[in-house]
């Protein structure tokens, strides 16, 4: 079994570089529903099925796992690729720059590899479990900011589908808290954006009660060894598994949690709505 991690890192990156060159080259092409208010793009499904291909030829006995293929051996083996092909698809059909090629590399529960490149801004972060995450030569770390009135917070997409006007009582009640108390409060739209901006210290925590493998694995691994707390919205330390996917500035931990738990109880709460609606 191929087991270098450096190794592993190399042909991860080339995959991404294979990724990038489909983007550049292709069209967004057509899109189709994938049900309420999500969508797949032609472009989506080429840069999958390039990355899938390459990686199933360079590391056979390695899973892998895809936003829109699903996945391969994920359940059997030791390793699996995590694959998001285009993370912000709804930003690129709209020709917002703001998304991502994510592959992340998974060992049991925990992500050890990361490599996102963001196309349309020129940017590329790469990490791997202990050695420290990257954008070119360039080391990250995690910002410094120690309190929630001077904080950037990048927030997850609101839920679609079924059951979405329940899953966002939580969602909005989050809002609505760092409304009240962070600096500022911005939703990019992709993971991988607000990931590798909070590695870098440009955000200074971002907050998703959602974890796909192929949205996440990338990006948790890239601010985790920048510096950043990851965790889920227990503050238990974030898995495959969690729930929810948040990171902080170290020293904003402990206010992040309690506006998370602040947010439990509000989103519980009958009179919700109308708070929102007075505010």
């Amino acid at each position: 079994m191929t087991s270098d991690f450096q190794e592993l890192l190399r042909i991860g990156s080339e995959a991404v570089d294979q990724a990038v060159s489909v983007v550049r080259k292709m069209a967004v092409g057509q899109v189709t529903s994938k049900g309420d208010r999500d969508m797949v793009s032609a472009l989506d499904l080429a840069v999958e099925d390039r990355v899938r291909s390459f990686l199933r030829r360079e590391t056979p006995e390695i899973g892998f796992l895809g936003e829109e293929g699903g996945g391969e051996r994920y359940h059997d083996a030791e390793l699996t690729w995590a694959l998001d092909p285009v993370d912000g698809t709804a930003n690129l059909v709209h020709g917002i720059p703001l998304c991502g090629i994510s592959l992340g590399l998974v060992e049991g529960q925990r992500s050890v590899m990361g490599i996102i490149d963001l196309p349309f801004l020129h940017q590329r972060f790469h990490a791997l479990d202990g050695h420290g995450a990257y954008s070119g030569t360039t080391q990250l770390q995690a910002s410094k900011v120690s309190s929630l009135d001077s904080a950037i917070v990048a927030l997850g997409d609101y839920a679609v589908g079924e059951a979405a006007e329940e899953r966002n009582r939580r969602r909005l009640a989050v809002t609505q808290l760092l409304a009240e108390r962070a600096l500022r409060v911005r939703m990019l739209g992709s993971a991988a954006v607000d990931l590798t901006w909070a590695a870098a210290g440009q955000v200074d925590a971002t907050i998703a009660l959602s974890n796909h493998p192929w949205d996440m694995a990338a990006g948790v691994c890239i601010a985790r060894e920048a510096g950043c707390t990851v965790m889920d919205a227990s503050g238990a330390p974030h898995t495959v598994t969690s729930s929810a996917t948040i990171t902080a500035a170290p020293r904003l931990r402990e206010a992040i949690l309690r506006l998370l738990q602040d947010s439990q109880r509000l989103g519980n709460d009958d009179t919700l709505e109308q708070r929102w609606l007075r505010n």
